[in-house]
């Protein structure tokens, strides 16, 4: 994608459907005039006298206790510089949307018009009320260190400058398990620290607080080593100036033992990497691009322990695996201010976590047969759900123990599950897939190219890395398309009516006719099939041409599934081709199953069903929790649908008794735990949320899944085809860019799964 394409691209993003990123919604019901008049006026009096009584009942009785205010005046933005307080917003929508994403914090960004610290310290000191958090961003230093310093003095809340704790936090949990792996000790290290911005001395000043030593540091700015000898040094610089007769990089970094980079690209050479003494650390953090590249750092030193603040490299640097979790923390139990104790309390959760066996939904997603604790991952990965029920009563502990905790938490078991529990209407599901599939990305076959919707999608699949798009459809028409969305890739075009492709239409039609001439199908009607493209897709396939197939934007989905069927088949060992959907809802993510193909499966088929779609589940890393529904509970009804689903479920316990899986039950009973554990304290399910859905025909799947969709606005994938000897899928008729991205990246992982089992 070019430069313009991608401007023009992030500029939609932010404009369209609706300007910005983040919105208000109620909480309560408003649908009655009982509801608004106990919402606003005269019900809203009661709470307000309460309150007046007793302030601190603003946590019982309004937002405040989940309520982040995320405050700039836009001097200091990430690569953009002072830029001012309205151009910043973006930024702060950004922030509020990752601590919503990650830690479900609700967020009202602030941007402030001054430079002036005093003013901005007395505008943030009286909206504060309205706040449970204060979370600065992108202040410039050495304004930041007094306005934080301010804020936290004088406000009883959490206030914390992520731009200064969050990279200090996380590469400080990093650092920790570098030296441990390196067998050094951190009062011992010397270290070279090139920048002497917010981050940098924050970062510098954790790294004492766990033991190293400023006799050992080496700091430098733009002008060269910050010496004790330096005129003009503010008052930050100065506390960590050396007595060293040292003016470069160069020489600092002689016989080091730990880099810290939180400057500008480029700047450490090979030649300064082999003078560092054995087994060096180098956090190369500058972004967009380290102080050294990564691949350079590594093929220098075999012994280098390295970070950078990029994804696409082990060990990333990045803050989000901080900001969100301690404010989950210092919330929860309306800790009055963040402190030391707190932060290092994160760190030493981010340390230790690195250290666990990585769950297989992390492994999943980076395409790792098993993560663990080593030179390449020395800090947990941003997709690792763990992180939630580990930072967060880490950080509530130390608050408590250090005093500043108002609430403090009794129940630390149901604390954790309460953590857990808000995390289900997160769509991490997708980044994690999104993620896997660019860790092996496929040659994708997009059979209606020529369809502007398609086209951007395969555009975003190529530009994100997800898969290697093959066009299929009218050339001209692509081209012309292409040049309009400046999709300007080196593609593959193939329009399978053209005589540029006479000769491999002649070998998949020799194929196709000698699987099939015994079924009705002449040499002639295989060339002719040849020229459509559903059946050119299925034999790019076939024949090893491209890994996997997306189709049926503008289908109807028989027509489409037809030579699907004829030319791929079932998988081997398959018994019964299903599909199953994929629906992120409040509850988290919900599997439905079959949505597309069997109209009134049998008890045998729903078996099948049943275990293909515990495959899926597992292929995105869950662990499958399965309800069979029907219209009666566990018996109620005698009729042939409840009966069936019974017998299926009878033989699922008996012969796969580790599944997870009962019925049948009625929907509400599957997706109420509470209702379950009352009335059925038997069953399998109990204790357990429910993910899947196994309906007993396909009236029921496939109403219930566009009834869900397009009432609740959620996101969905698919249907994912089960059963199916090759990458195939088949998308919804008029489907969005995202939703074939989204299946785009289904069929790459499918197509990694597959390779995995040589099938």
């Amino acid at each position: 994608m070019s430069k313009q394409s991608k401007r023009r691209e992030a500029l939609i993003y932010h404009a369209k459907p609706t300007p910005g990123k983040i919105k208000v919604v109620p909480t309560k019901k408003y649908a009655t005039q009982r509801d608004l008049s106990l919402a606003y006026s005269p019900g809203v009096a009661e709470p307000c006298l309460e309150i007046e009584k007793d302030k601190s009942l603003a946590y019982k009785y309004t937002t405040k206790g989940n309520l982040v205010a995320v405050i700039s005046n836009g001097t200091a933005v990430l690569g953009l510089g002072n830029i001012g307080p309205e151009a910043s917003k973006p930024v702060m929508e950004g922030k509020g949307l990752l601590f919503k994403i990650f830690a479900d914090i609700d967020v009202f960004d602030i941007e402030v018009d001054t430079e002036n610290v005093e003013e901005f310290i007395q505008t943030v000191k009286m909206i504060a009320p309205t706040f449970g958090g204060i979370n600065l961003e992108d202040i410039k230093a050495p304004e930041a260190f007094e306005i934080e310093k301010r804020l936290k003095e004088e406000l009883d809340i959490p206030v914390m400058h992520d731009d200064q704790h969050g990279t200090a936090i996380i590469s400080a949990a990093a650092l920790l398990n570098a030296l441990e792996l390196s067998e050094k000790k951190i009062e011992d290290v010397k270290m070279v620290v090139s920048g002497a911005g917010a981050a940098a001395i924050s970062c510098t000043r954790l790294y004492q607080s766990f033991g190293a030593k400023r006799d050992n540091i080496v700091m430098l700015d733009s002008k060269g080593v910050i010496r004790k000898d330096r005129d003009n040094l503010t008052t930050q610089k100065a506390e960590f100036a050396t007595s060293r007769k040292i003016d470069t990089l160069e020489e600092a970094m002689k016989d080091a033992d730990v880099f810290i980079g939180l400057s500008m690209a480029d700047i450490v050479n090979p030649a300064m990497l082999k003078s560092m003494a054995k087994n060096p650390i180098v956090f190369a953090m500058a972004n967009p691009d380290p102080e050294i590249p990564y691949k350079l750092a590594i093929d220098t030193r075999d012994d280098i322990i390295m970070a950078t603040g990029r994804s696409d490299h082990p060990n990333q640097v990045n803050n989000v695996l901080g900001f969100p979790f301690i404010f989950r923390g210092a919330l929860d139990v309306r800790a009055t201010k963040i402190n030391e104790a707190m932060k290092k309390a994160a760190v030493v959760a981010l340390a230790e976590l690195a250290k666990e066996p990585v769950p297989e939904q992390v492994n999943l997603a980076y395409n790792e047969t098993r993560l663990s604790f080593s030179k390449e991952y020395i800090i947990p990965k941003p997709f690792d759900p763990r992180l939630i029920a580990v930072v967060p009563p880490a950080v509530a502990k130390a608050a408590i123990d250090s005093g500043v905790a108002k609430e403090p938490i009794e129940n630390w078991e149901k604390y954790e599950d309460e953590l857990l529990n808000r995390m289900g209407s997160d769509n991490k599901i997708v980044r994690l897939l999104l993620s896997r599939a660019k860790t092996n990305p496929k040659r994708v076959v997009f059979a209606e190219a020529d369809q502007i919707t398609v086209l951007k999608a395969a555009q975003i699949a190529y530009d994100e890395g997800i898969a290697k798009p093959i066009l299929l459809g009218r050339k001209d028409t692509i081209e012309k398309l292409m040049k309009e969305i400046e999709f300007d890739a080196k593609v593959t075009i193939i329009d399978p009516k053209s005589d540029e492709e006479e000769a491999r239409k002649n070998k998949y039609a020799e194929v196709y006719w000698k699987q099939r001439k015994r079924r009705g199908i002449t040499k002639l009607a295989a060339e002719k099939l040849m020229r459509q493209r559903n059946y050119y897709a299925a034999m790019m396939v076939n024949e090893g041409d491209a890994d996997a197939l997306i189709s049926g934007f503008s289908q109807s989905y028989p027509t489409v599934v037809k030579p699907m069927m004829e030319l791929i088949g079932m998988a081997k060992g398959a018994e019964r081709i299903a599909t199953t959907n994929l629906l992120m809802t409040d509850k988290g993510p919900l599997f439905l199953s079959d949505t597309a193909i069997n109209v009134n499966p049998t008890a045998e088929d729903l078996i099948n069903i049943t275990r293909m779609t515990e495959k899926v589940i597992k292929m995105f890393g869950l662990n499958p929790v399965i309800a069979m529904v029907s219209y009666s509970n566990f018996g109620s009804a005698t009729n042939v649908t409840a009966s069936k689903i019974r017998q299926a479920v009878s033989h699922l316990h008996e012969n796969y008794p580790d599944l997870i899986v009962d019925g049948e039950l009625q929907t509400d009973f599957a997706l109420n735990r509470e209702m379950r554990k009352d009335i059925f304290p038997f069953s399998k399910l109990n204790g357990k949320k429910v993910n899947t859905l196994i309906f007993p025909n396909l009236d029921s799947a496939n109403i219930t899944y566009k009834l869900l969709k397009e009432l609740n606005k959620a996101d969905s994938i698919g249907p994912i085809m089960m059963g199916m000897r090759k990458p195939v899928h088949i998308l919804q008729l008029d489907a969005s860019v995202d939703e074939i991205v989204n299946m785009t990246a289904v069929a790459v992982v499918d197509a990694q799964e597959k390779e995995k089992r040589n099938l």
